[in-house]
């Protein structure tokens, strides 16, 4: 079996092209969220070794997703997945201890360098 991820992004085709990008790397998707408290509620339910958090959920920014996913586990490995034009966003999810980021729309290479990266636990 491949490492476990849980794909959180409000919206659909987001969630289908990265489980495409990740299933294609050999990971196993083991579940989806649309929003925050789903994506907590998750992350607590199936413990997967890596999440994929959109920064822009329905319900709350990703920040509020990391939190709760970090307080269930402080170890936990969140990448987050963020729109161009974030940047503040984004730095402050890896102040708040996201290990990586990707921008979309993204590019197959850069997620698939970036799950490598954070598998063997290098800083990308």
């Amino acid at each position: 079996m491949g490492h476990t991820v849980l794909i959180a992004d409000d919206a659909d085709f987001m969630r289908a092209m990265l489980r495409d990008i990740l299933e294609n790397m050999g990971m196993k998707v083991v579940g989806e969220a649309a929003d925050a408290e789903e994506t907590i509620k998750e992350f607590r339910r199936l413990r997967p070794q890596i999440v994929m958090l959109d920064t822009t959920l329905p319900d709350a920014d990703g920040l509020e997703a990391l939190t709760g996913i970090l307080t269930a586990d402080p170890e936990a490995q969140v990448v987050l997945v963020a729109p161009l034009g974030q940047r503040n966003l984004v730095l402050s999810g890896i102040k708040a201890g996201a290990k990586d980021f990707i921008i979309k729309p993204f590019d197959e290479n850069r997620v698939a360098a970036t799950v490598a990266n954070l598998l063997q636990g290098s800083p990308a």
